[in-house]
């Protein structure tokens, strides 16, 4: 692989995140550096490539830089490779949020569901108590979806509230266990989840990505490809880039 590629993000305060546009920006060009970031109150959300030392040296200046200020020191991150650049243009966007979901009161800061680790994941969604729910757009679930999971069947994450109300109650479905592509929509469904009354809420920490990274295919309970918003379109098992499809679908990042 030629490019290595960075999905990240973290729920964090940012209160100056409009002054950190520019200095984000020139930082990623300096290290030849393409793809979206984008920057809300609420944090940081994207995914980046370039060549191995701009993407670490980028990784490095969010993280533990004075950009942030130690803000970031607990990023989300996930590493991949790609034959060829995957992206056209850099772009560091500012945002109400850093993935929509229209909730003001939904802060995974405060209340988040229960973090699972990939390994852990199959024996969850295999007890036949636990309601597992795929938080992505139906694109996405048409490409691929663990098995016995829910599909919302929307267009985008904002609809994802009317699902929850039409489809689950907090009486009767004690144990919920959701997924997405790299963790963040999970992060804030967990967090609305829990305020509408929900009991134990689960979600695959680091998404199906990290799920695909970590276990083996013989092992594996994922069916299908994994969507990315890149020109790699598709990732599979040991995140290997796959034949590319014709639609995109929206989703984490831009």
């Amino acid at each position: 692989m030629t490019h290595k590629v960075a999905a990240l993000y973290q729920f964090a305060a940012l209160p100056d995140f409009e002054a950190l546009r520019a200095p984000l920006l020139e930082l990623c060009a300096t290290h030849g550096i393409r793809g979206t970031l984008l920057l809300s109150p609420e944090g940081i959300n994207g995914t980046i490539a370039g060549l191995e030392d701009g993407i670490d040296a980028v990784i490095a200046e969010i993280t533990t830089g004075a950009l942030f200020g130690g803000r970031l020191d607990n990023l989300e991150l996930k590493f991949s490779g790609a034959s060829a650049m995957p992206f056209k243009r850099l772009k560091v966007r500012l945002k109400k949020e850093i993935v929509t979901l229209a909730q003001p009161q939904v802060d995974p800061t405060k209340q988040v569901g229960t973090y699972v680790a990939a390994e852990d994941w199959n024996a969850l969604i295999s007890d036949p108590d636990v309601i597992v729910v795929d938080t992505r757009n139906r694109f996405e679930v048409k490409m691929g979806t663990f098995e016995r999971a829910l599909d919302p069947e929307t267009r985008k994450f904002s609809q994802f509230p009317d699902f929850v109300s039409r489809t689950l109650d907090p009486e009767k479905n004690r144990k919920v266990a959701m997924f997405c592509t790299g963790g963040i929509r999970c992060e804030k469904a967990s967090s609305y989840l829990l305020s509408q009354g929900f009991a134990e809420v689960f979600h695959l920490k680091g998404g199906i990505l990290k799920y695909l990274e970590t276990i083996p295919p013989e092992q594996s309970l994922w069916q299908g490809e994994c969507f990315v918003f890149d020109e790699r379109v598709a990732l599979g098992h040991g995140l290997v880039e796959r034949a590319p499809a014709d639609e995109k679908g929206e989703g984490e990042t831009p």
